[in-house]
């Protein structure tokens, strides 16, 4: 295809030296010429739209993305990095030019539409929306997309680019409106998602594919802004009060079960002291008996040894029956007289005969059978 244009090319140098001044007037006029047509108010659209969004590629250093004009038809053309170029044979789509040399018929080509290939990015500007609360919120954000069909972004639609943005700003208005407030705040994420994926199903036949979409800014109203402040405190408030009554509710706790702890082993103790204390009875009682039955013995052995001892154990009794009748004289207030209290001698043969009985018995139940 481009050796015969290159022939065609030089055939029409050939042929046609004396006419070149008047190509060159033709491609000048050709630079000059709109690559779209609007009406007086699409116009005044495009102007508003023009320093916000990117469309086809100029060749001004003032702004090297938006242009309403294309290059000239200067027959050899070099198409840019990432850049499409879309030309027309007499009114009609011909090709898209991709980047490297490009050779051009003069007269028949025309580059109609330029396309960049890069992402871009567009601001979107502060809007209205209302959420599903009815709180009417301020919103911003940013656009990213990029141009992924040429044919479509030059054909499908008038102007690709300033579509996409108003589609943007519609997209989230609707998306907000699905949303209550909180919900908005705290899936910012989520909310982007949407916007995207809403986007790219509506400008697929525009050729252009939106990367992503960044919320910026979210202003409530100003009395919403009060009530969210009031009711952060009033929630730290609240937890600040359930904080302190955990913190009492679990210091009586630990001082009630200390208090239990408390009294179960002072309980437990008492209980040993008394044990040990009943123990200690136990084996002094023991002990004290068998003293006594020791001492009783030790007594039977030394009257039943001795000649005399009858008559000592009974001088003993006497002399203990006389020393007991005589404390329970001074430490009682109660006093106990016997019938013959002032004969000494017949409390003595009273004494000795109670020693007699007691003896007999012993003998008798020391007898072997």
């Amino acid at each position: 295809m481009l050796s015969h244009n290159s022939l065609l090319v030089l055939k029409s140098l050939a042929r046609a030296q004396s006419l070149r001044s008047s190509l060159l007037v033709s491609s000048a006029l050709l630079a000059s010429t709109p690559c779209r047509h609007y009406s007086s108010q699409n116009q005044d659209f495009r102007r508003e739209f023009k320093n916000k969004s990117p469309r086809s590629r100029d060749y001004s250093p003032r702004d090297p993305i938006s242009s309403s004009k294309t290059p000239a038809n200067t027959i050899v053309k070099f198409v840019p990095q990432q850049e499409a170029w879309i030309v027309e044979r007499m009114g009609k789509f011909n090709r898209i030019l991709e980047p490297g040399l490009a050779i051009l018929l003069p007269f028949i080509d025309t580059i109609k539409y330029v396309q960049s290939l890069k992402e871009l990015a567009v601001e979107i500007p502060t809007q209205s929306a209302i959420t599903q609360d009815n709180v009417t919120l301020e919103l911003d954000g940013v656009l990213y997309y990029r141009v992924v069909d040429a044919y479509k972004a030059s054909y499908g639609v008038a102007d690709a680019h300033f579509s996409v943005s108003q589609l943007a700003q519609t997209t989230m208005r609707a998306e907000i409106g699905q949303m209550t407030l909180d919900t908005t705040l705290a899936e910012r994420n989520t909310l982007n998602h949407n916007i995207v994926s809403a986007i790219n199903a509506a400008a697929e036949s525009w050729g252009i594919k939106c990367l992503r979409y960044e919320i910026r800014d979210i202003h409530p109203p100003t009395n919403v802004v009060e009530a969210m402040h009031s009711q952060v405190s009033a929630e730290r408030s609240k937890r600040a009060h359930i904080l302190e009554s955990e913190g009492l509710r679990q210091s009586a706790i630990n001082v009630a079960q200390g208090e239990k702890e408390s009294k179960i082993l002072q309980s437990e103790a008492e209980q040993l002291q008394q044990i040990n204390r009943a123990k200690g009875e136990a084996e002094a009682i023991i002990l004290t008996a068998k003293a006594e039955a020791e001492a009783i013995i030790n007594v039977a052995k030394a009257m039943s040894e001795s000649k005399y001892g009858t008559d000592a154990a009974s001088l003993h009794v006497a002399q203990q029956y006389v020393e007991a009748f005589g404390r329970l004289a001074k430490e009682s207030n109660t006093l106990i007289l016997p019938a013959n209290s002032g004969d000494i001698s017949s409390m003595v043969a009273q004494a000795l005969s109670i020693y007699g009985k007691v003896k007999s018995n012993t003998n008798f139940s020391s007898k072997p059978e």
